[in-house]
């Protein structure tokens, strides 16, 4: 019995083109040479672009559907444009100005006109706000002179003045003290009349000036008020350095009369200093050299110290200030010896 081939389910039956191959083996061969000889063309992939022609027809029709698409655009942009002015400005290094002793920091609110500042002599008329009280400057509108009047005594006078000389006609500035963490004080500048520069003044003129402020300087030393003397000594030297050398006899007198101040201030370096501008003029100033005496003990030079007092004594033996502070020095030196010797002891002993 012949038993029949089985076809499984999802295999494919070969048999038939294989009897063909069996049969026709030359025609095979030929036609698969052909086959390989003929060229074959690489495959091509066509991507189609396909357009709505409703679409393409509204775009060419309505070419301003485009011009307000670009114009929504820019409007955008200058939206953003807008927005950015409307921002405050940054500030900038040309809006501060530093006080060259390092007193104060001067922030530029709003912008001055011209080059032109207030001057020696210049009649200001200023808006003052948030200074404290006993400032020598009220509140409101007020009118200052450059150089005189006696709103320049108080704490805050030469500070106004300082800033003042740095302001143009019109402008509004914050002022921030280095010591002071409170708020910063506001002045603005809205005039002032044409004033001039120490360098244009005559000799005479300084001299004058530097007499006037002398004066007030010595009234406001026997009133108890070092500070506002040290500024009008200061001020009347200012003006005397502009002179030509060796200059009035007077700067030796301010620079004494300077250190006394200094001392009284807690400043004996500034009175050691103003003692040695008296004492390149005139060596046998007494009261230079007990100033400076004094100023060189407050700084623990006490062989200096005794130097210059011993000076003062030998011209002056009855000077009662220069014996008794020559007396605080020896005991000063004693102690600082005493304790020398001590720690000698404990180091070599």
């Amino acid at each position: 019995m012949e038993t029949l081939p089985v076809n499984l389910v999802g295999e494919k039956d070969t048999s038939q083109p294989q009897q063909q191959w069996e049969k026709n083996p030359q025609e095979n061969l030929d036609s698969t040479t052909q086959i390989r000889q003929q060229p074959q063309d690489p495959p091509t992939e066509i991507l189609e672009l396909r357009v709505s022609p409703n679409l393409a027809s509204q775009i060419l029709e309505k070419p301003q559907g485009t011009e307000k698409l670009a114009s929504g655009l820019q409007g955008d942009s200058a939206k953003s444009h807008g927005s950015t002015s409307e921002m405050p400005e940054p500030l900038q290094a040309s809006d501060l100005w530093y006080c060259p002793d390092g007193s104060f920091v001067k922030k530029i609110i709003i912008r001055g006109h011209g080059l032109d500042k207030p001057k020696l002599g210049s009649c200001c008329r200023v808006l003052a706000f948030g200074f404290p009280f006993g400032s020598g400057l009220p509140e409101g509108w007020t009118e200052i002179t450059m150089g005189l009047g006696p709103w320049r005594e108080g704490t805050w006078g030469e500070l106004i003045e300082k800033c003042l000389e740095s302001m143009c006609q019109g402008e509004e500035a914050e002022l921030q003290l280095s010591e002071h963490s409170e708020s910063p004080f506001r002045l603005t500048l809205a005039s002032f009349t044409q004033g001039r520069d120490s360098w244009e003044l005559e000799a005479s003129e300084k001299e004058a000036l530097a007499r006037e402020e002398r004066a007030r300087g010595t009234e406001l030393f026997r009133a108890g008020n070092p500070e506002g003397a040290a500024r009008c000594y200061g001020r009347a030297l200012r003006l005397l350095l502009t002179l030509p050398p060796p200059g009035p006899p007077e700067r030796t007198v301010l620079h004494a009369n300077l250190a006394a101040c200094q001392l009284l201030l807690g400043q004996p370096q500034l009175a050691a200093q103003s003692c040695d501008r008296v004492l390149e003029r005139e060596p046998d100033h007494l009261k230079a050299l007990y100033r400076r005496g004094v100023a060189q003990a407050a700084l623990g030079n006490l062989e200096k110290a005794t130097a210059d007092l011993r000076k003062v004594l030998a011209v002056d033996p009855k000077n009662r200030a220069a014996q008794e502070e020559l007396g605080k020095v020896i005991i000063q030196q004693k102690k600082q010896d005493a304790g020398l010797a001590q720690g000698l002891r404990k180091m070599f002993g």
